[in-house]
């Protein structure tokens, strides 16, 4: 039996020219919710490619052979690039705070990233069995004035992840990002009953996890909520235009917007610039001022290219 109607879509895997497409209202559809689709031939998406997370518009849906065809790709929200994931609502920075070590200035640097997105960011802290409860406050305090809410997990313990599922079913589509070997595919297997990706032990020789996951996919967790499973990745290339980077610290922008502070200039970067009125006194200040360091030296050597 085929249905000719058009059903919107959301596209949950890719392999090859096919797709896996899990239907937004799968009613008189006999239960079946996902199927295997392939773009139509005549379709030009002026040279777009779909990627998992897209929401297309799918036709000539086959209730047999569980087959239809994807006829048109709705306009996504965002992008990430690596790996490629389309229209994600939330972010989760992921980190463990022993084996590998936690680097603040790499934490940093993945926040900055998941924030350009213009997404809700959290972090999440695993491993936390193997520190102290006051090492444990400790950092919870620190993340807090960075202007972050923590969730510190230990995942020898299920109930530990209780709330962080319950938070999960209330998002649309959710990601964990962070360096391999912090515990994501241990996190992802707990969250996502049946999946049981292979975890790798971290390298006493580098101290950092070796990538196990593959490809990339969505998983249902409740009846509007996704999380994307992901090949592991180190570290998210940060191109962000340098007059865009003090809206992304929430210290700064605590102060420009809610305290109303006034530079001299409305362009001002918070360096040495003449008339900047900014408390610099925040623990990130030093990340900050790195990363336009760096974002002015790669501006000046594409200019000279």
């Amino acid at each position: 039996m085929k249905k000719n109607n058009k059903y919107l879509g959301l596209v949950t895997k890719k392999f090859n020219e096919f797709f896996l497409v899990d239907l937004k209202n799968q009613e008189n559809f006999r239960n079946i919710k996902r199927f295997l689709c392939k773009v139509r031939k005549s379709i030009n998406f002026k040279d777009q490619s779909i990627y998992v997370g897209d929401e297309v518009v799918v036709e000539n849906i086959d209730l047999k052979s569980k087959r239809a065809l994807i006829t048109s790709l709705k306009k996504r929200k965002n992008l990430l690039t690596r790996p490629s994931v389309a229209n994600i609502s939330n972010i989760y920075i992921t980190f463990s705070v022993r084996e590998p070590e936690l680097n603040l200035s790499q934490v940093n640097r993945f926040l900055i990233a998941a924030e350009s997105m213009g997404v809700e960011v959290s972090l999440v802290l695993t491993k936390c069995d193997l520190i102290s409860d006051k090492r444990r406050s400790f950092l919870i305090d620190k993340f807090e004035k960075w202007g972050y809410q923590v969730i510190t997990l230990n995942l020898k313990k299920s109930d530990h992840l209780k709330n962080l599922l319950a938070e999960l079913k209330q998002k649309e589509c959710s990601i964990l990002m962070g360096p391999s070997g912090v515990g994501k595919t241990s996190l992802l297997n707990m969250i996502i009953p049946g999946l049981q990706n292979s975890t790798a032990p971290v390298s006493n020789k580098i101290k950092r996890g070796k990538n196990t996951t593959r490809n990339v996919e969505l998983f249902s967790i409740s009846n509007q909520s996704y999380i994307v499973d992901t090949p592991g990745f180190n570290m998210q290339n940060l191109e962000v235009d340098i007059r865009l980077l003090p809206n992304l610290y929430s210290e700064i922008y605590k102060q420009v917007i809610d305290e109303g502070i006034k530079c001299k200039f409305r362009n001002c970067l918070h360096m040495n610039d003449e008339g900047c009125n900014l408390n610099k006194s925040f623990e990130r200040y030093s990340f900050y001022k790195e990363m336009i360091e760096s974002s002015k030296s790669h501006y000046y050597q594409n200019q000279e290219g």
